[in-house]
């Protein structure tokens, strides 16, 4: 009998679909997409996405973040953050890098330095 192999090269995520809404605390291992609302913190061993429809009015803490909808709070990212042209962001950043495209709106402030001096995920 033959034994059957399964390779699984597909990236593992979560996913918040658009129409859906969390209250309360989000811990995640791997990348996180939002396309619902969140109404809390989200903490992320990886990249959060924040969709076009996706609202979080709260906090994030992950490793890399793609903001392409909006935030109402505290981002803090140890490695890149990226707002997208349709992105609206309100609150305190803290990053590494910070890749902003023409039309995103960013009312806040804004910190960067080198990982090795500090912003680790908490």
């Amino acid at each position: 009998m033959a034994k059957e192999i399964v390779n699984n090269t597909g990236a593992m995520y979560n996913a918040l679909t658009n129409g859906s809404k969390i209250v309360g605390k989000i811990f995640a291992d791997s990348d996180f997409r939002i396309d619902g609302e969140v109404e809390g913190t989200i903490t992320c061993n990886g990249k959060v996405i924040i969709g076009q429809k996706g609202v979080l009015k709260g906090s994030i803490s992950c490793v890399s973040a793609e903001i392409i909808g909006t935030v109402e709070g505290d981002i803090i990212v140890s490695e890149t953050l990226s707002l997208r042209a349709a992105a609206v962001i309100m609150g305190e950043v803290k990053t590494k890098v910070l890749m902003v495209e023409p039309n995103a709106i960013f009312n806040g402030s804004c910190s960067m330095r080198d990982t090795s001096a500090g912003f680790a995920v908490e």
